[in-house]
């Protein structure tokens, strides 16, 4: 009898185990690491929504997660996610989801009611009102003769506005406040003990529309106009600002790190604040799997940076041998319709300095050291010569048009200080003639070609099955 129920738990715990993977089938392996459909389909959703430009298909997608697979898996290869700079980066991105879920949702919303009810509670049921004002400034120290003249020009505007002068206009002309005088005398929405006390009593005295006569407070002479007047918005309404408002102000922040503290005691200082969100990571992204692929894709980003970073992107952009052979033989692709010119125009304070600097320069052929050139013989000890050296194209400065591709009626627009204008260089019709002529362009193709060559060899290191069966019911389950 035992012997058959042993056999009934082994044959149940098959059928659960196909279950499990009929539920969420493989997809694809990569270098033997099993892709579930789940996983894959919480990045290609991710990567295809409705504003994405290029979107792809399910089969164009798989291609491209298997490149992305291979590159992880080579980056793991080589302990890339053992270095310091990515476990702090990943820690802290990682962190930044972890933490604020081990605060219990009911003591974060215990906290949005607390604040709520100390709103009432300083409202004493009165409403929130929105006023808007003119102030005359009066200085602490004024005398007895400013003060007088104060009043009188807060009497003055007063009355304009009394005999039909619009009271937002004096605001923005005449109000010392200049933060509200900007938005017409406006103020925020306030409530009792906001503001000064003088200030508020004559405020809760009118009604929306009403406009009140000149008042001494501290500060000097006020007019109020009240704007608008309102209850408190019930909780419900008010629950999204109200927890975006503590999120800002650190609170939740606050109740994560009490959180780690209560976890820890219950450790029993056993483990660090690292070790703990360790294990809270796991925990959480056991109970939540699109959670754990978010982490997942935190992580497999980061190093797939590092990887392109030090294996790809860092090596090709210096390799000026490799740069400029790529070059020379895509040159075709460089080609342009428009004139170029390659080289520099300069501005000089005196005249007899352009025919000089022209000759030093030409004299030169290397380029690269024209501006270093200008600086050791003219500009030493102030800047008698100004530069501009790059690559122009036809039609898009003045100064190059008429002097170099000499397009008449082009005005020449000299520098404040440098009015004589020279030039030195080359005009290139058909393309560039150097592969720094259109460095930035030839640097990102060859990293890419760079990138295609790594592809390729990692090809041949790591094996991709693709199960094109269960591809076939991504999103379709």
């Amino acid at each position: 009898m035992k012997k058959l129920f042993l056999i009934s738990c082994a044959l149940l715990s098959s059928l659960l185990s196909v279950a499990q993977k009929e539920a969420d089938p493989v997809v694809m392996t990569v270098a033997n690491e099993p892709i579930t459909r789940s996983e894959f389909e919480y990045n290609f959703n991710k990567n295809n929504t409705e504003d994405v430009v290029d979107k792809k298909t399910v089969r164009e997608y798989a291609d491209l997660y298997a490149i992305y697979k291979m590159k992880v898996r080579a980056a793991l290869d080589a302990k890339m996610d053992t270095i310091s700079s990515f476990q702090k980066e990943f820690k802290h991105y990682r962190d930044m989801q972890i933490r604020p879920l081990l605060v219990p949702e009911v003591v974060i919303e215990q906290q949005c009611q607390d604040y709520y009810n100390g709103m009432l509670e300083m409202l004493e049921g009165k409403d929130l009102i929105r006023p808007a004002h003119i102030l005359v400034m009066v200085s602490q120290k004024a005398s007895p003769q400013e003060q007088e003249a104060k009043r009188q020009l807060a009497d003055s505007i007063y009355n304009a506005i009394v005999q039909g002068e619009d009271f937002e206009r004096l605001a923005l002309e005449k109000s010392d406040d200049t933060q509200s005088a900007r938005e017409g005398g406006a103020l925020p929405w306030i409530g009792p003990g906001n503001t000064l006390q003088e200030f508020e009593d004559v405020a809760y005295s009118l009604q929306v529309g009403e406009m009140s006569k000149p008042f001494l407070s501290p500060v000097g002479y006020h007019i109020i106009k009240m704007l608008d007047r309102k209850q408190l918005e019930p909780f419900d309404t008010l629950h999204p600002q109200i927890h975006r408002f503590m999120e800002q102000r650190g609170v939740h922040e606050r109740l994560a790190s009490n959180a780690l503290d209560s976890i820890s005691k219950k450790y029993a200082g056993k483990y660090t604040t690292e070790q703990i969100l360790d294990i809270e990571t796991e925990r959480l992204c056991n109970e939540n799997q699109e959670l754990k692929y978010l982490v997942k894709e935190y992580h497999d980003g980061l190093l797939l940076y590092e990887l392109c970073s030090t294996q790809i992107w860092e090596p090709a952009k210096t390799d000026t041998l490799g740069l400029e052979k790529y070059f020379k033989t895509n040159k075709k692709q460089y080609q342009w319709d428009t004139p170029h010119f390659s080289g520099m125009m300069f501005y000089c304070k005196n005249q007899e300095d352009v025919k000089t600097v022209k000759k030093l320069l030409s004299k030169e052929k290397d380029d690269s050291k024209w501006i270093s050139l200008v600086r050791e013989h003219y500009n030493k000890d102030s800047v008698m010569v100004r530069m501009d050296k790059r690559l122009f194209v036809k039609g898009t400065n003045n100064n190059v048009d008429a002097l170099v591709f000499k397009v008449k009626n082009t005005e020449i627009k000299a520098i404040d200080g440098y009015p004589y204008v020279g030039f030195v260089g080359k005009i290139l019709k058909k393309g560039p003639a150097k592969w720094t002529d259109v460095g930035a362009k030839v640097i990102q193709d060859y990293q890419k070609h760079r990138e295609n060559e790594y592809v390729e060899k990692l090809r041949k290191q790591y094996l991709v099955v693709i199960n094109e069966e269960a591809l076939s019911t991504v999103n379709k389950h």
